[in-house]
């Protein structure tokens, strides 16, 4: 079964589901990140799918969605879904948006989304990127954002951090960050073009990130990239909760678009202000 050391890693009967400690501790925020186990999904979505875009029922998913959020008080009317298309746009949301991509449309090429107001339930969905979630409990100002490879090279973690700060007159220092699980360097093997748009980004220590294979090929540490990335954008690395677990690894726990050929559900991460 599913284990960290970095994370905490619940279950409640059937249902498995992963908090970060540091946003767990820091009072302000109900979240949680699901897994596989403890939904309704059949077939190669099975169990738990969060995902309307995955050979999948409509009320399969939502059923799935009032059993993950019943484990942390998130009331599923509170639930804001975007179509997330691998960009670095990150978008504001009130309660107004409450239902959006569920009982209203998704909003489209948005993958990060940030809200100050207490009982909006921002939530993006995962099978190998990485997830991030903010939470500022001094201005009282929640996020969450979608970083493949190139939302991170696109520097969505940096954007969202900028938004937060714009916006809501956040102080870097004082925002907590949670990468979640995501496919690791064990698994994520990419070639010189993927690698080439790594090399733009000046601060990088590549080392840290890449391991050379030979022949054009490179092992990735999305965790890694995007922990550099929160850092350079103001975040105390004090505050980041890294994830340790490898989504490819564990696609029997957690879905995994490259251990299945695409044959998968998604994993949600929701975060909501109390």
């Amino acid at each position: 079964m599913l284990k960290s050391k970095t994370l905490n890693v619940i279950r409640q009967g059937d249902l498995v589901y992963i908090q970060f400690p540091k946003l767990a501790s820091c009072g302000a925020v109900r979240h949680i990140f699901s897994t596989r186990h403890g939904g309704v999904s059949t077939g190669d979505c099975a169990k738990m799918n969060l995902s309307f875009n995955h050979f999948d029922s409509f009320e399969t998913v939502m059923k799935n969605y009032e059993i993950l959020c019943s484990a942390v008080g998130i009331n599923t009317e509170n639930l804001v879904l975007s179509q997330q298309t691998h960009t670095n746009n990150v978008k504001t949301v009130t309660a107004q948006d409450r239902g959006t991509g569920t009982t209203k449309p998704s909003f489209c090429d948005v993958d990060g989304l940030i809200t100050n107001e207490s009982g909006v339930a921002l939530v993006t969905q995962y099978a190998d990127c990485t997830p991030l979630l903010f939470c500022d409990p001094v201005k009282r100002v929640v996020a969450t954002s979608h970083a493949g490879w190139r939302g991170t090279v696109k520097q969505i973690g940096k954007a969202t951090v900028e938004k937060m700060v714009s916006e809501f007159g956040c102080d870097p220092k004082d925002i907590i960050v949670a990468i979640g699980p995501c496919i690791k360097e064990c698994c994520y093997e990419v070639d010189d073009p993927v690698h080439s748009e790594f090399l733009k980004i000046p601060f990088f220590n590549l080392s840290e990130i890449f391991k050379d294979k030979g022949n054009g090929k490179y092992m990735l540490n999305l965790v890694e990239a995007n922990r550099q990335i929160l850092i350079n954008s103001g975040i105390l690395p004090e505050n980041i909760d890294a994830s340790d677990i490898c989504t490819c690894c564990n696609h029997e726990d957690l879905h995994s678009h490259r251990a299945t050929a695409g044959k998968r559900g998604n994993l949600a991460a929701i975060i909501e202000l109390i």
